[in-house]
């Protein structure tokens, strides 16, 4: 059964996840920006000196969901191990749950309809089918029934254009919508989030973002992403590619409006490669590089972090990262947020491959198939880019 009523923080033990974590001094405190009357800067409470830990650090209880850096999984569901044959549709090595207990805070999905039935599925379910929606959040909230005192956040790609009720159906089905946040708001930006432990008391430890949704009141909890964040450009191919310029929602002019009118920023930091049918995947030949917290080197997690820090005034709210365990990508994170991370498992900044004298990853029969057909199925051919 799941937790009810109000609960309180939990102390957490143990180091940092990742070997050694601690934490390049990073500020803190979003800065205030200039501008209208909703200017997004959020108010700072003092630095806890409790052993209790929400989210990873006790430093964080008192903070603002919003002036907090949430590390994220990119395409959490789709999996390059060998559940999949190593597939190189696949974006992370680990699942959302391991990715949970290692850290991330945010986990972000592609949903599909198939057949009737909500499905995680990589551009198409005949490419990478990873189950259904369902079962997978009933998955998300046993972890966290297991671990009371922390938040997390779902990002997900409504590719179909279901109804905000069918994804309901879903997420009250699996019983992790007794975790809902509803926000102040339900049409717009807020400027002040409530703080982690606010959202722990209230037992409201969940916060989602559908791309798109309309919002419906019988499932206030179900946010229509582009309301309250805005996103950099996705897609990119190559390490010089990385920016903190606004590519999304294109009804906003630019990052520091967008800052200005109270949304929260998500950093889009993955590579793609191409392949043949104008097919892109996920690049793993740089991921070393790419998921690195290195601030001074092109095309890092952490240069493009302190970037954006820098000219938006705050940092990211959110970060979304493919392979996230290589870096390792909480890292960056970390610093942004100025913590030294506690109760977090350990988990290999190793690249996973078919066999551990393998420099590389084997392509998946099935999965190729499935992207040969569906690129010579289109008459309108042009990139198809795994979102």
């Amino acid at each position: 059964m799941s937790p009810t009523g109000s609960v309180q923080a939990i102390p957490q033990g143990g180091f940092g996840g990742f070997g050694s974590s601690s934490a390049v001094s990073s500020s803190t405190v979003a800065t205030a920006t200039t501008g209208s009357s909703s200017a997004a800067s959020v108010s700072q409470a003092a630095e806890s000196t409790s052993t209790v830990a929400c989210n990873n650090s006790p430093e964080l209880c008192n903070r603002n969901y919003n002036n907090i850096t949430h590390m994220g999984a990119h395409d959490a569901a789709f999996l390059r191990d060998s559940s999949t044959s190593f597939s190189t549709s696949g974006n992370q090595y680990y699942n959302a749950t391991k990715a949970l207990s290692a850290g991330l805070r945010l986990l972000q999905a592609q949903v599909h309809n198939s057949n009737g039935t909500l499905e995680l599925c990589h551009t198409t379910c005949t490419l990478l089918d990873a189950g259904s929606l369902e079962s997978w959040l009933a998955d998300i909230k046993t972890w966290m029934d297991d671990n009371a005192n922390e938040v997390v956040t779902l990002l997900l790609v409504n590719s179909d254009d279901e109804d905000a009720s069918t994804f309901g159906t879903a997420f009250e089905a699996s019983g992790i919508s007794t975790y809902g946040y509803t926000p102040t708001s339900t049409t717009g930006p807020i400027s002040t989030w409530p703080t982690l432990q606010t959202l722990i008391t209230a037992n409201t430890r969940l916060v989602t973002f559908i791309a798109s949704i309309t919002y419906d009141s019988t499932y206030p909890y179900l946010l229509s992403e582009f309301d309250y964040v805005f996103e950099t450009a996705y897609g990119v191919s190559s390490l010089s590619g990385y920016n903190c310029t606004l590519n999304r929602p294109t009804t906003l002019s630019s990052a520091s409006s967008a800052i200005s009118s109270g949304y929260m920023g998500l950093t889009n930091h993955f590579t793609d490669t191409a392949e043949a049918f104008g097919i892109t995947i996920p690049d793993v030949t740089d991921i070393e590089t790419t998921n690195s917290y290195a601030t001074n080197t092109t095309g890092t997690l952490g240069t493009q972090g302190a970037q954006c820090e820098s000219e938006w005034g705050t940092k990211p709210t959110f970060m979304l990262v493919d392979f996230w365990n290589v870096g390792p990508s909480i890292q960056t994170a970390d610093n942004l947020n100025g913590i030294t991370a506690t109760g977090r498992t350990n988990v290999s900044t190793a690249e996973l491959t078919s066999s551990s004298s393998s420099a590389g990853v084997r392509r998946d029969a099935k999965g190729w198939c499935g992207i040969a057909a569906l690129a010579l199925g289109v008459v309108a051919v042009g990139n198809f880019v795994w979102l």
